[in-house]
């Protein structure tokens, strides 16, 4: 990926966060991302890094980095630790990303996602010509050497939100040349959009209280114990 196409990454994400929030930043590399949301936003900012050289160049500026696994040590944050927890462009280098996202909607009021769509038109045009994987500036790997694991589409990722009952309160898409359109507006948003950017929240459900130990529900009776 492109510093350009990075940096406009970030710009959308530091958009989303309030300012003076607690926010994780999942994957967060050398502290690039909670740098800038520490100086423009004043966000309260943590990092969690796997490799350890990135760990150390981020706490080197100053940052609260750790080192650690984010498919194995999420859990040891407590419940809402934080108001945002961030994941950009790593989901489909996870073994379980719905498993992690799960994890960061219980540890985050919110939670920022970002990643390559493989629905894109050129990916789609270059796999109907070519016949083969294809290798983008999003996704810049051969099969065989990729660190990413699972290729979905920004549909398969709405339908596993809508399934989940996980709220997508925003998302935004980059075109190739960085132009930015509201994804749920669009009716053509998984030809065009090349980088994706979702809000999430965990979906509220009301506790029903009966007043009556009997109450009738679709003409049957039911009782309560």
């Amino acid at each position: 990926m492109s510093i350009q196409s990075i940096r406009k990454d970030w710009e959308l994400i530091q958009k989303l966060i309030e300012e003076k929030r607690k926010v994780l930043d999942i994957g967060c590399g050398d502290g690039g991302l909670i740098f800038k949301l520490k100086k423009e936003n004043q966000s309260i900012t943590k990092g969690l890094e796997i490799e350890g050289h990135l760990v150390r160049d981020a706490i080197s500026k100053g940052l609260v980095v750790v080192e650690g696994d984010a498919e194995k040590d999420l859990n040891q944050y407590n419940d809402e630790t934080f108001d945002y927890v961030i994941l950009s462009q790593t989901l489909q280098a996870m073994n379980k990303p719905k498993s992690v996202i799960e994890e960061m909607l219980r540890i985050g009021g919110k939670v920022i996602v970002s990643f390559p769509n493989f629905g894109h038109w050129k990916i789609r045009t270059q796999l109907l010509i070519k016949g083969k994987m294809p290798i983008t500036k999003n996704l810049p790997y051969n099969w065989y050497d990729t660190p990413n694991i699972h290729f979905f589409t920004l549909k398969d990722f709405q339908q596993m939100c809508f399934k989940s009952d996980i709220v997508i309160e925003k998302s935004i898409g980059l075109t190739a040349t960085g132009v930015q359109f509201n994804i749920s507006n669009f009716l053509f948003a998984n030809l065009y959009t090349y980088e994706a950017i979702f809000l999430l929240s965990k979906k509220k459900f009301e506790t029903i209280k009966l007043k009556n130990k009997q109450k009738i529900l679709a003409g049957s009776r039911v009782k309560t114990v």
